[in-house]
Formats: C-alpha cells, sequence, structure tokens
C-alpha cells in the first residue's frame, strides 16, 4: 500500500523503475528505498532469522538493525531499508547470515 494523497504533505515518486524481488518484478519509484517498495507491493517477509528460521519483516527502517538484510546486485549483507531503489536491480532474500563482500581492489 502506497500513500498517494495526503493533505499535508506533497510526494515526489521520482520516476517509476522495475526491479526484480527473488525472480518476480516489481514495480517502484527512485525517491523510495528498496524496503519501501517492496513493502507498497504487498510483500512483508523480508527473510528468515539464521538460527531460528523464523520469518523477519521490516523493524527499524533506518539502517541499525539487520532484518532487512538482503543480496542487491549480488552484494550480501545490504540494508535495504536505507538504499535507494534503482531500476532493474536484483534483489534476492538472503539465506542465512549472507558472506562477506570482498573488493578485488584490496
Amino acid at each position: 500500500m502506497r500513500i498517494e494523497q495526503h493533505p499535508v504533505l506533497q510526494f515526489d515518486r521520482g520516476e517509476k523503475v522495475h526491479f526484480f524481488y527473488n525472480g518476480q518484478e516489481v514495480e517502484g519509484y527512485t525517491t523510495e528505498t528498496i524496503a519501501a517498495a517492496l513493502h507498497a507491493a504487498g510483500i512483508r517477509k523480508l527473510g528468515t532469522s539464521p538460527e531460528l528460521h523464523r520469518p523477519r519483516g521490516l523493524f527499524c527502517a533506518i539502517g541499525n538493525c539487520s532484518s532487512c538484510f538482503m543480496t542487491v546486485n549480488g552484494e550480501p549483507n545490504v540494508r535495504i531499508c536505507v538504499t535507494r531503489l534503482e531500476d532493474g536491480m536484483i534483489v534476492e532474500e538472503q539465506q542465512g547470515k549472507g558472506g562477506v563482500h570482498y573488493d578485488s581492489r584490496d
């Protein structure tokens, strides 16, 4: 669900873009985070806890917790609650604790 109108606030949605979540095409806007676009598309489960395998959803929405870690364009442990949406992104639910991303320039 996306708020379309508000009596006080004005929304600048930016451009409409499409991205892929677990192989499913989803649409959002360039001014949204990945998590906001997923939430607006009705996707509430963002992953499972690594040890007890309980469902995880959006928790803090400010980048302080680990509930929204996902793999984005092949990079693990991306906090999707603070990452802006871009056209063509590939977002995948992360299983377990993810990996460590090394840059070959290090």
